[in-house]
């Protein structure tokens, strides 16, 4: 029997393989889906994080099924990484491109996901007590713009009403690019945001998973209480920008902006079934880098990941050896936090790199 190439747990049919499974940019979504996939096997739920009647973040326990969209064994899925999930396509007049992770099976595409590796503590975070730790995310567009058509999807047979929600304050709006506009109609778009998901949160899905990699302090080296997966819906994910969009009055900010470009892809949708995403993007920047939705530090999100497990992962360091398979850790690169980790924790799990 030949020598097996180095590869990671679960992920036997992908559209990467080889050292596409290891690179910059590619090992920080390929290492999560394996180890979704090995949790799976191993009857370990993840935690969820959704949105209650009073439109808190409130965590709860989640089969990594459900997270999947399927009961079909790993073997017999297709992990697809930067792919286009094409049931969303028909709300978009542009190509609305690939999100991180689109999960299949040999016959159709069953759900995809954003992905976001994240470290606790963050610099935020680790000068203060661990149990106040915390994990920076760093949202793109393509998160909020693939949640924004994903929660479509789910309410789609609710245009209608939805489309009576976002009405009286979207139809007076002339100038979406208007900073001005946008600013004196923040309250009236957050009540209309509020509105909708407290109306229609039975219908949030999972949408955004983000493992955790625990380390002791700022060092580089591995807690013994190591590795979680966190999974927000496509309804959490936007309450940190909802939420902070009260800030900065008169200027719109990120968390604005956010707020503002979902609230005119739901009533456009609602409308007409159909948007120009990439246009909403352009023309809502404000001046904002446009490359970066926001970012949260820790000290934000550790009150939205309000669980033991955020301070105290449920898998020990041990479990990379599981999940790195055949020599995967000779592939990575030392400059690289996450991979310099697994570097520090390589000669006593795996022998000498």
């Amino acid at each position: 029997m030949g020598k097996q190439e180095p590869g990671l747990y679960g992920i036997q049919n992908s559209n990467r393989s080889g050292s596409d499974l290891w690179g910059k940019n590619q090992f920080n979504s390929t290492f999560p889906a394996s180890l979704a996939c090995y949790m799976r096997d191993k009857a370990i739920k993840a935690i969820y994080l959704s949105v209650d009647a009073n439109l808190n973040v409130q965590a709860s326990e989640i089969e990594i099924d459900e997270i999947f969209n399927t009961k079909i064994e790993n073997s017999k899925l297709s992990f697809d990484f930067e792919t286009k999930y094409e049931a969303y396509q028909k709300f978009a007049f542009d190509d609305i491109k690939g999100i991180d992770l689109v999960i299949s099976d040999q016959k159709s595409q069953l759900w995809p996901l954003e992905v976001k590796l994240t470290v606790i503590p963050d610099n935020s975070t680790c000068n203060q007590d661990e149990k106040d730790w915390g994990s920076e995310i760093v949202i793109r567009p393509a998160t909020t713009s693939y949640s924004a058509l994903g929660i479509a999807h789910s309410c789609e047979k609710n245009f209608s009403r939805i489309r009576e929600i976002f009405e009286p304050v979207c139809s007076t709006i002339q100038h979406w690019d208007s900073k001005i506009e946008i600013d004196s109609k923040r309250k009236e778009m957050i009540d209309s945001l509020n509105t909708f998901q407290a109306e229609f949160r039975k219908k949030q899905k999972p949408f955004l998973i983000q493992p955790i990699w625990k380390t002791k302090g700022k060092s580089p080296i591995l807690d013994e209480n190591a590795f979680d997966l966190f999974v927000w819906s496509d309804f959490a994910i936007c309450r940190p920008f909802i939420d902070r969009s009260n800030e900065g009055a008169g200027d719109v900010n990120r968390y604005v902006r956010s707020s503002a470009r979902l609230t005119r892809i739901l009533y456009e949708l609602s409308t007409s079934h159909k948007t120009n995403i990439q246009r909403i993007y352009t023309e809502m920047a404000f001046g904002l880098q446009s490359d970066k939705e926001f970012a949260l530090s820790g000290k934000v999100t550790r009150n939205y990941m309000n669980h033991k497990r955020r301070t105290n992962p449920i898998l020990k360091p041990t479990v990379l050896k599981d999940i790195i398979l055949n020599g995967g850790e000779k592939m990575l690169s030392p400059e690289r936090r996450f991979d310099q980790t697994i570097y520090y924790t390589a000669e006593s799990l795996f022998g000498e790199i």
